[in-house]
């Protein structure tokens, strides 16, 4: 009877799953492409189809299963398949089974509307026009929390879908000795700053841009198999499938960031592929926490797509690419510019040092507008104001400053703080691999 229970766990959960990924699958075409008009339609779609996910989870059903197989978590070891399947699904569910579906639906509709509003708005410069959106997002995420037991901070349930068991007091515990210590050393290298970076600023091809981050990622896995690379204005990645792993990169016709943009996404990617496809279908077949996604993605962009070993090899065959804009720039001056440090208004191109700041700042902002210390109304001053203050820099406007990014737009608060615990998560684990297989500069 427990091996039936078992498999009839498995074909339930593989239902779960499957709606998950059709959901994935539309919000990656919302985004990528979707004509705006369809912005209504689509999140319609997506709100029928997360209530579904969500009924097919928290039903009596699972919940009957998952009592049945208490005795087999028990006497199976810690890490095996069986123990480890109803354990992350008992917690899941507890969790889940707090929300209605209905509430679910809206959050999903929610989210597609406050995308297709970010958009215009960052365009137009038009914080205005995304408040809405955001105080939706926000009505709509108080609801959640109150779904549950009274947190010792209300953020710790939002930050707890993206880094599972993880409080806000331990991340802040973190952040504060990177607050510590970032601010000083970035004036530091300021005063004594000589790179000269000008030339990373041009007309670079846009065609020739895609085909280099092609040509990169295929040196790192990326097989035209089970991948692919598509343009959007705010780049991501997404896995509607085993098998399908789907990379976007903002490609700019003024600079060289699509290449890190790619490598980056190509991080996150190649983590998802990488999970055994005998976990596929159930919650064990994708990454463990975002902070460990991040990770990945910082450590493919920084570690791997930034150091001199790398430019070494590929430097060549970028510089034959621009011939006019870098045929007299020799490798080293452009490893130096693609790792210069200063402090800018925009978080994906912000480099190792200051970008932590910006992240800090989006997590004591989230914290301050959950807990109603901070309004809307309110939001781009304080932001404008936190720029100056760890930075140095004055916003000159909203596109460059408070709408920049699209999390907010799509109720993802709770992830921000993941980008720079993958950050120390990612040199942690680069510090081992050296350990474990030495020094790769002359692999690389």
């Amino acid at each position: 009877m427990t091996a039936n229970a078992f498999e009839r766990l498995k074909e339930r959960l593989a239902e779960v799953a499957d709606l998950k990924n059709a959901a994935t699958l539309l919000a990656w075409d919302e985004r990528v492409m979707m004509p705006p008009a369809g912005a209504a339609a689509r999140a319609d779609a997506l709100a029928t189809v997360g209530r579904l996910a969500q009924e097919r989870f928290v039903s009596t059903d699972v919940e009957r299963l998952l009592d049945e197989l208490r005795g087999l978590e028990e006497t199976s070891a810690y890490d095996s398949f069986e123990a480890s399947l109803i354990r992350v699904t008992r917690r899941d569910f507890q969790k889940a089974s707090r929300v209605p579906p209905e509430l679910v639906g809206e959050l999903r509709r929610a989210a597609i509307l406050g995308l297709s509003a970010w958009g215009p708005a960052k365009a137009e410069s038009n914080f205005e026009a995304l408040r809405p959106s955001l105080e939706k997002n926000l009505e709509l995420l108080q609801r959640y929390i109150e779904c549950f037991d009274k947190p010792e901070e209300r953020y710790d349930v939002l930050l707890d879908n993206y880094e599972p068991g993880m409080k806000t007091a331990e991340v802040r515990e973190t952040f504060a000795g990177l607050k510590e210590e970032l601010p000083s050393l970035i004036r530091a290298i300021g005063e004594g700053d000589d790179v000269d970076a000008s030339f990373l600023s041009g007309e670079f091809d846009i065609d020739r841009q895609r085909e280099l981050s092609l040509e990169i990622v295929r040196r790192f896995g990326y097989t035209d198999e089970e991948w692919t690379l598509h343009p959007t204005p705010h780049a991501f990645m997404s896995t509607p499938g085993a098998g399908d792993i789907r990379l976007t990169t903002t490609f700019r016709p003024d600079d060289l960031s699509s290449l890190f943009g790619t490598m980056h996404e190509f991080g996150h990617g190649v983590y998802e592929w990488g999970v055994d496809r005998s976990l596929a279908r159930t919650p064990l077949g994708t990454g463990v926490s975002l902070g460990v996604h991040e990770s990945q993605s910082r450590l493919w962009e920084n570690l791997v797509g930034r150091s001199r070993s790398f430019w070494r090899f590929f430097y060549p065959r970028l510089q034959q690419t621009f011939v006019r804009q870098l045929g007299a720039i020799d490798d080293e001056t452009f490893y130096r510019a693609v790792n210069k440090v200063r402090p800018s208004f925009i978080r994906i191109d912000a480099d190792e040092v200051t970008y932590n700041m910006h992240v800090i700042l989006r997590f004591e902002v989230e914290q301050e507008l959950i807990d109603g210390r901070l309004s809307l109304a309110d939001l781009p001053a304080a932001w404008n104001a936190h720029m100056e203050e760890y930075l140095g820099v004055e916003v000159p406007d909203d596109t460059r400053g408070v709408l920049q990014d699209m999390h907010w737009a799509g109720g993802s608060f709770g992830y921000f703080p993941t980008y720079s615990l993958g950050n120390v998560i990612s040199v942690q684990i680069w510090d081992r691999l050296q350990e474990d297989l030495g020094d790769l500069d002359e692999r690389f």
